[in-house]
């Protein structure tokens, strides 16, 4: 099949390497996806093999192509997208890794992060974000301190630290780029978002050599080429941004008071909050959501570590389902949760209460109590959780939210997306095309080289497939028990 020139989206996820095709039109033309191995060498600690990551993505790379029925020569340009704040620390010369990828998840360097509290205002207004073991920096340290031999290469400057974006666009130009985006750099804790610059008082104080950092760039522009041996041919690559930076793109929530939320292992809310970079009063996150030429725009965030993973816990962990999408036909078995709240802080609670002692806690079991009664809990955690980020962003922003777009795996999920505008009291609005993660790269790569015309031209291709409005007027005591279930979580990780 001959096709015009199409853009190669590679979306690597936490649990999986993607890759999408798109056509000029916006569609999707194939996808291709493998899982990878998730290694959990002690509670708490969550890593990857780069290795994998990095195979895993050539390999549905390929697969995309092929099902798609080009060459790589009919790719116009390559978009990135990525977990974000999982770093990798590798080798220059041999281009290995030192040690696993350290997952965003992971709470390793939580009681160093918590040693750090006297500086929390000074990173605030620094870098926008809060103190967390989530974010780069402490992961990075934690690498330099506990591998043998690492600190004294660092300093040398032999070893590169990126996330994974950095990582992948190092191996597809065959170690010759070393970068990353505005938009990853504003998710390691040493990066400056208004001056857009790598912080020296940050690296002091994470004791963190300049030398191992990547050349930070716009969000769309020509990086490099794709080595002639990888993909077979030299491919511009153009795009690159946060997942969830890249999805904001993607539901075109260019103006500001625009808001998504994706539904993926964890849930991610951004805001679209202009060119001003406001700290958040409400312990929401400030980051940058994209730089294309010359222009900066910011966001809110609102980070929910486990979204979608808590119903792979009842599949994997509970083996109450075989599949993910029979949670909704088990859920609809019970038409309330029974008085059951599943609070599911398996990594700790992130926005807005950032907690990172909180434990996953489920309250209200009775002997009337049902495997539908758990699946029930699973979905409403899922959106109470996501309802308590947008009463932060109505308060930091001072208005009300009307209407929420939503993308992600578990967006198929009818009866999730109801409840969700239920306890919201808003309009849920789920697109035509829910890979809007995978298409935001395929966005700013292709902008970048004048596939797309303008943001304006892709602005047109968003179209809605479904809207959900609120339709329960008795959520007050889903919510007040809710609240209670919260509560219940942080009291435990006291004991």
């Amino acid at each position: 099949m001959s096709l015009q020139k199409c853009i190669l989206s590679l979306d690597q996820g936490t649990t999986s390497s993607r890759a999408i095709v798109f056509d000029h039109a916006g569609n999707i033309v194939s996808v291709a996806q493998k899982e990878f191995t998730q290694i959990f060498p002690q509670p708490g600690w969550v890593e990857h093999d780069p290795s994998e990551i990095w195979t895993s993505q050539i390999a549905v790379a390929t697969e995309a192509i092929l099902k798609a029925g080009i060459t790589p020569h009919d790719i116009a340009a390559i978009g990135i997208t990525n977990q974000r704040e999982t770093t990798i620390v590798w080798d220059r010369e041999t281009g290995k890794p030192i040690y696993n990828a350290i997952v965003w998840q992971d709470r390793r360097t939580a009681s160093y992060c918590d040693s750090l509290k006297k500086f929390s205002s000074s990173i605030q207004q620094k870098t926008g974000l809060i103190i967390d073991a989530y974010f780069s920096a402490s992961k990075i340290k934690w690498i330099l301190d506990n591998v043998n031999g690492a600190r004294q290469k660092a300093v040398e400057g032999k070893l590169a630290f990126g996330t994974v974006d950095s990582w992948l666009v190092w191996n597809l130009t065959a170690g010759s780029v070393h970068i990353t985006d505005v938009t990853n750099a504003s998710r390691t804790m040493l990066f400056n978002i208004h001056s857009l610059e790598w912080d020296g008082d940050l690296l002091e104080l994470f004791d963190i050599p300049h030398s191992v950092l990547p050349q930070v760039k716009s969000s769309s522009e020509v990086y490099g080429q794709t080595a002639g041996k990888i993909l077979a041919s030299q491919i511009p690559i153009a795009g690159i941004a946060g997942d969830q930076q890249s999805a904001l793109f993607g539901q075109m929530c260019i103006h500001p008071g625009m808001v998504k939320n994706t539904y993926g292992t964890g849930c991610f809310m951004l805001m679209n909050i202009g060119d001003n970079p406001t700290v958040s009063k409400n312990n929401l996150v400030t980051t940058v959501a994209w730089k294309v030429g010359n222009k900066v725009q910011y966001a809110l965030e609102g980070s929910i570590f486990i979204g979608g993973a808590v119903v792979q816990w009842l599949r994997d962990g509970l083996k109450i389902i075989h599949t993910s999408n029979e949670i909704e036909s088990l859920a609809e078995k019970v038409n309330d949760n029974g008085g059951v709240y599943m609070v599911p802080a398996f990594a700790g609670l992130g926005a807005p209460h950032w907690n990172q002692y909180a434990k996953g806690t489920i309250v209200g079991i009775t002997r009337g109590t049902t495997s539908a009664h758990f699946a029930r809990a699973a979905l409403e955690s899922i959106a109470l959780q996501t309802m308590e980020v947008l009463k932060a962003m109505e308060a930091d922003s001072g208005s009300s939210i009307k209407e929420l777009r939503v993308d992600g795996g578990a967006t198929v999920d009818d009866l999730l997306m109801q409840i969700q505008a239920d306890v919201l009291g808003a309009i849920v609005v789920r697109p035509q095309i829910t890979e809007t993660t995978a298409m935001g790269a395929a966005y700013l790569a292709g902008l970048a080289v004048g596939y797309w015309n303008s943001i304006e031209e892709i602005e047109q291709q968003w179209k809605v497939s479904r809207s959900f409005k609120p339709a329960n007027k008795n959520v007050d005591e889903i919510i007040n028990g809710w609240y209670k279930a919260i509560k219940a979580a942080k009291y435990w990780a006291e004991l």
